[in-house]
């Protein structure tokens, strides 16, 4: 769950067939690098089309990064303007953080010398990258809001000029003119394109819009979907490719297979029927010399009860690789079997993995466990030897079958808490300890082990809960240190399932936390900052991140939700924690080398750009307003050195 509606009970809206002919991929074996963008741009949300989140530019460095200072300031809410409620918040939660503010997870867009970035106030806005200064905007209409993680880049081709590209929450597809910001001519209907088709929505007046970019792949632009996660019917997850230039569909890939298709055969008879989830709600990432897109495919509806759809449930919770051109499969990898716990998949980056003085064409997949899986990118084999480790199955819950076993890497162990023990509840003060000892008695919490069934006769507080021991900020890679780079987070989610008119078992849920603090209610660390050595398997380094503002939790960490980036400088820049502050850690040690204190927290990304001139620029996205906190803030800040 990903928005501040959900943050004590669920949202309404949701986090998306044949082989390879073997001559085909023996062509693409070859280890191909990834295609890098310019070294001054940021062009896609993680910078490359891969995901990896690095920036070649090296004016900012451990030596001199404790001298970076603000440059410019844009506010993003116009004059006059207060944030809005939309369909399906929580009018109670509404209230509680009403501030005038809206939250953004936004990470902006630099290509030459333009920024691009969505607000939540209704707008997609074009700034100057040297001084902040708007050359243009373009105001949704109907007082629909563009995706909340930012926009996707189109640089243009046969007669059409660049193009700034995204989805909406009510279910548009946008196409504008990068260089104007006015609707691209011949895109759809006036530069929209409508994505609650016939074919997805399954006869259903169901949700269906995207809270995150588009991928780009040549004239392809490419959209996963955020939709429901009760009931079980509703909109289709599936993953759409569209004509750049035209808007027209291209290719389908269907998310919940099809008779016929792989994958069929791991539901339970008649179970597929319009089932909805299964999405691809964070961003579909390319492999743009090999042509192959990768999917983090999310959990199936209902996503904490699984009696209605016995089996394995392809293609949820797996990476699934695709022709990019076609959408037609190449294959799979599943890092959960039939999820009853709402694990998604919302970390998958493609890394160039050196080993043996080899480079191997690899990518990193992590569901919420935080457990990370390092496969062949091109075969879809684990680098890292997988097992299936037997769980626990017994459920008390009607026609549950939780499945036997699940995948687990030899190395590394899991990132993040996945287990909790009675006697770990957090006792650093007496407040603290008398609030969460009563809290697990008033909720009927019991004990909890990773992959462990829900229950109807008791609050099982599950770890990591649904906001994950990692989320949609995912990591970085460090391409020189081999280093990987990924905040996680300890928090539980005391979960009771209740049935439902239909007949349907689903669960309302709080987080085991201190109401009135924020503070999680286990023993810490809550928050920390990891750098796994990938080649190895081996965790290199980890330390809390974050102040919690209580002096007798000061090494604790805080929780976090956003992600970091990483420079060839040896420098990685993350925000995401709830104190508002944007830090800069050396990259091979970890250790803390520069911290400012923002407006509101950041819960996207930094990212980092050169400007006409040639200086480096740090520009943030801090707006505050997810977990335990209202959004504080409207400023997109750049960050330079003097």
């Amino acid at each position: 769950m990903t928005d501040i509606q959900g943050i004590q009970r669920r949202s309404s809206f949701r986090k998306g067939s044949r082989r390879f002919a073997f001559t085909t991929l023996l062509s693409i074996l070859v280890a191909t690098p990834l295609v890098a963008a310019p070294d001054g741009d940021w062009a896609n949300y993680g910078r490359d089309a891969g995901g990896e989140r690095h920036s070649p530019l090296t004016q900012i460095t451990p030596g001199n990064v404790a001298h970076l200072k603000k440059l410019w300031t844009y506010h993003m809410r116009p004059p006059g303007v207060k944030a809005e409620t939309f369909p399906g918040a929580n009018p109670e939660l509404m209230r509680r953080f009403s501030t005038g503010f809206a939250a953004s997870e936004a990470t902006p867009l630099v290509v030459k010398d333009i920024m691009y970035v969505s607000t939540p106030y209704h707008r997609v806005v074009a700034l100057d990258a040297a001084t902040g200064k708007e050359r243009w905007f373009f105001e949704l209409p109907g007082r629909d809001q563009p995706s909340t993680r930012g926009v996707a880049y189109w640089p243009g081709d046969k007669g059409a000029g660049p193009r700034i590209v995204f989805g909406t929450r009510s279910g548009l597809l946008i196409a504008l003119d990068a260089a104007t910001g006015k609707p691209a001519a011949g895109f759809g209907e006036n530069g929209t394109v409508k994505l609650k088709t016939p074919e997805v929505m399954n006869g259903f007046p169901a949700p269906l819009g995207m809270s995150s970019p588009p991928a780009i792949y040549k004239d392809l632009i490419i959209t996963g979907s955020r939709v429901q996660e009760m009931p079980v019917k509703g909109a289709a997850g599936d993953v759409r490719a569209w004509d750049a230039r035209t808007g027209a569909l291209v290719w389908t890939f269907h998310t919940v297979p099809r008779p016929g298709e792989v994958g069929y055969d791991t539901w339970e008879k008649g179970s597929t029927q319009a089932r909805s989830g299964t999405n691809v709600w964070t961003m579909p990432q390319v492999d743009t010399a090999r042509g192959i897109v990768y999917l983090p495919i999310g959990a199936p509806t209902l996503d904490r009860w699984g009696g209605d759809r016995k089996g394995l449930n392809l293609f949820a919770n797996s990476v699934v690789a695709v022709d990019a051109k076609t959408g037609k499969y190449l294959w799979h990898f599943q890092t959960v079997h039939h999820d009853i716990w709402d694990l998604d998949l919302p970390v998958l980056n493609l890394i160039d993995l050196r080993r043996n003085g080899k480079v191997i064409p690899a990518l990193v997949v992590m569901n919420k466990t935080a457990i990370m899986f390092v496969l062949n990118r091109v075969t879809g084999k684990p680098l890292i030897p997988v097992r299936e480790v037997p769980v626990p199955t017994q459920s008390d819950v009607p026609m549950e079958q939780a499945w036997p076993t699940q995948p687990m890497p030899l190395s590394p162990p899991p990132l993040a808490r996945t287990s909790f023990r009675m006697d770990e509840i957090l006792d650093a003060t007496p407040e603290l300890s008398a609030t969460c000892h009563k809290m697990a008695v008033d909720m009927d919490i019991a004990p909890s082990t990773l992959f462990q069934p829900l229950s109807r006769n008791h609050a099982v507080n599950t770890y990591p809960s649904s906001l994950g021991g990692v989320d949609w900020g995912g990591g970085a890679f460090d391409p020189a240190t081999g280093l990987y780079i990924i905040n996680v987070n300890a928090l539980g989610a005391p979960s009771k399932l209740v049935q439902s008119d239909d007949g349907t078992w689903n669960t309302g849920y709080t987080y085991f936390v201190d109401s009135k603090t924020g503070i999680p209610c286990q023993k810490p660390p809550f928050g920390e900052l990891v750098a796994v050595d990938v080649a190895k398997g081996k965790v290199a380094w980890r330390h809390p991140i974050g102040d919690n503002g209580n002096p007798a939790l000061k090494d604790a960490g805080t929780l976090s939700a956003g992600g970091p980036i990483t420079t060839a400088s040896g420098l990685t820049f993350i925000g995401a924690t709830r104190d508002s502050h944007i830090r800069a850690y050396d990259t091979r040690t970890g250790k803390l080398l520069w911290q400012d204190i923002m407006a509101g927290s950041n819960y996207g990304m930094p990212m980092t750009y050169r400007t006409p001139g040639g200086k480096q620029v740090l520009a943030v996205v801090s707006t505050g307003g997810f977990g335990f906190s209202p959004a504080t803030s409207d400023e997109l800040v750049a960050y330079a050195l003097p």
